[in-house]
């Protein structure tokens, strides 16, 4: 037998190839299961070929790496072949890795077969060597070379498909695997050679018209680490795009889900906004139409907020408005919906089998909200009041029920306060005659119609004027003369009151100083007369007659007597 001898340094480059293509191949894998399916051929295309060069180059240079006494050389056809059944048998098994699950029979199949196909590309490689006469194997060490093929490929196979998810150290877990592929395939591939027996008289006969193995290793080594970098630089590159869209994609959610929690709740409590509180309105009408039973709506107005506010400030109201809505949220039921829907006004959308479960959700709620609050330095008391509709039966779409929990909010208020209020037909009328008369007060205040009359008083014992009264009436265009009693609880409920109160503020000033510019207030009654020493709100008409002070000179004829800050 012809006695051949191994190039060590071909020898750990081809273990080296072994080890990279086992790399390059177990990443691919991993891009292939996070790619998108439009894009899942292309990888297993471009990786079968990376992967087949790779592996076939690995065998290729191991046999280059073995030399024998005599010329050598390589069939062309065969070795292209030889190439041909590398990339096959890789396409498949990245076809195999591929799928969302690989049970032991598909396991175990898909190592025969890549097992073969490698083993098939080993031994037709070899016979590219056209021997003559043949090689003469050692059928023992072939059974041996195709079985350590098969288990290097279900070795390969099982560990390329664990692998194939984002883990932590996956690389270096990767690294540590494709060192054990790589020996796997390089004892497959020596065993195989051990096997093969070159009898003394045997010549090579693609010597002449084979490829040369002078200059075939160097452009095997050149050719093959450049697909593999191109393949491992492309899946590296695209995983990292791929990162960065999934971090971009993550940024872009949770943008969507701010801007969302800021269109659809309220930005002081955090509680649904009227936008939220519509929709699941609207949804739970479908559902009590769909599959029967029912729900309540509460409307609630938080009683003696305005005061606080005023005297402690917005900043003070606002805490007390989270409190509030923090300590309802708590004690109410997970799938009840608290909503804001303005100032200090909440609504909750409960499901309920009757009348009287909303009776109890009502009283706890005003139980809740008379208990003191802490805010800051501050302990703070408040009462609700609250109106209750049904569905159905108040209401046939959510601004009617609205509409009419609101009504017998205001019932509730005008009730006393502190207390709940079922809704009843008859409170439309009142809710809206409320509501013209709201809109008609804001129209007044541009129209003029407002006048302010003023009373003196006087002093019992000496007839000297000690002070005024400044007293509001409306003049209004149907009504004819209303006293405040008709008006100014609704100006305080809408808020109204302080334009009102400015407005007063106003005109009183601007009278006073029309009395003095017209010489009706003079000489020591300005330093005497109460009246003009008196720093209250609105002066429209004289008084109907002259002050003890003879010096001061009114000259009236008559005397209006409204009433307001009485």
């Amino acid at each position: 037998m012809l006695a051949g001898s191994y190039d060590l340094t071909l020898v750990i480059i081809s273990f080296c190839v072994a080890v990279l293509a086992s790399y390059t191949a177990l990443d691919l894998c991993g891009r292939i299961a996070t790619s998108k399916s439009t894009t899942v051929p292309f990888w297993i295309g471009g990786g079968a070929v990376a992967m087949g060069i790779g592996i076939w180059s690995m065998h290729f240079i191991g046999m280059l790496a073995f030399s024998l006494p005599i010329p050598m050389g390589y069939d062309l056809t065969l070795t292209l072949l030889s190439l041909a059944l590398s990339i096959l048998a890789s396409g498949f098994a990245l076809w195999l890795v591929s799928q969302a699950h690989m049970p032991w029979q598909s396991l175990w199949l898909g190592a025969l077969a890549m097992g073969l196909g490698i083993s098939a590309m080993h031994y037709l490689g070899m016979h590219a060597l056209l021997m003559q006469p043949g090689i003469d194997y050692d059928p023992l060490l072939v059974v041996l070379s195709l079985l350590i093929a098969m288990v290097a490929s279900a070795s390969a196979l099982w560990i390329a498909f664990r692998l194939r998810r984002h883990a932590p150290y996956v690389k270096v877990i990767r690294l540590g695997a494709a060192l054990i592929m790589g020996g796997a395939i390089v004892g497959m591939h020596y065993t195989g050679m051990a096997a093969a027996n070159f009898p003394m008289d045997s010549f090579c006969g693609a010597a002449n018209s084979g490829l040369d193995n002078s200059w075939l290793a160097s452009l095997v080594i050149t050719v093959t680490l450049a697909i593999l970098a191109m393949a491992l630089l492309t899946s590296v590159l695209d995983a990292r795009l791929e990162a960065r869209t999934a971090e971009l994609s993550s940024s872009l959610a949770l943008a969507n889900q701010e801007l969302m929690q800021l269109a659809l709740h309220d930005n002081l409590t955090k509680l649904p906004n009227r936008l939220l509180l519509e929709d699941r309105i609207e949804r739970s009408m479908k559902k009590v139409r769909r599959r029967g039973g029912r729900f309540t709506l509460m409307f609630m107005d938080l009683d003696g907020f305005k005061p606080i506010n005023d005297a402690f400030g917005h900043h003070v109201g606002d805490l007390l408005l989270k409190e509030v809505g923090t300590r309802l949220r708590d004690h109410l039921r997970a799938d009840d919906t608290l909503a804001r829907v303005g100032g200090d006004e909440f609504v909750l959308l409960s499901d309920v089998k009757e009348a009287a479960d909303a009776a109890t959700i009502a009283r706890l709620i005003v139980q809740l909200v008379d208990k003191p609050f802490q805010v800051g330095e501050h302990e703070l008391r408040v009462s609700a009041s609250v109106g209750i509709v049904m569905y159905p039966g108040d209401g046939q779409d959510q601004q009617e029920l609205l509409m009419n929990a609101d009504a017998a909010m205001y019932h509730a208020k005008g009730s006393g306060k502190n207390d709940y209020c079922f809704f009843e037909t008859a409170m439309n009328a009142g809710a809206r005659s409320q509501l013209k008369l709201l809109q008609e007060l804001r129209l007044a205040l541009r129209r003029q119609e407002l006048t302010l009359y003023y009373q003196p008083k006087f002093d019992a014992a000496s007839g000297a004027p000690v002070g005024a009264e400044a007293l509001l009436r409306w003049q209004h265009p149907q009504h004819g003369l209303l006293s405040p009693g008709a008006f100014v609880d609704l100006a305080e409920r809408s808020g109204l009151i302080i334009e009102i109160d400015n407005w007063v503020l106003h005109e009183a000033c601007r009278q006073m100083r029309q009395w003095v510019n017209e010489g009706l207030l003079t000489g020591a009654w300005q330093s005497t007369c109460p009246l003009y020493n008196f720093a209250i709100p609105g002066w429209s008409t004289p008084f109907p007659r002259p002050c003890c002070n003879t010096t001061c000179r009114h000259n009236v004829s008559r005397w209006k007597l409204p009433r307001r800050w009485r």
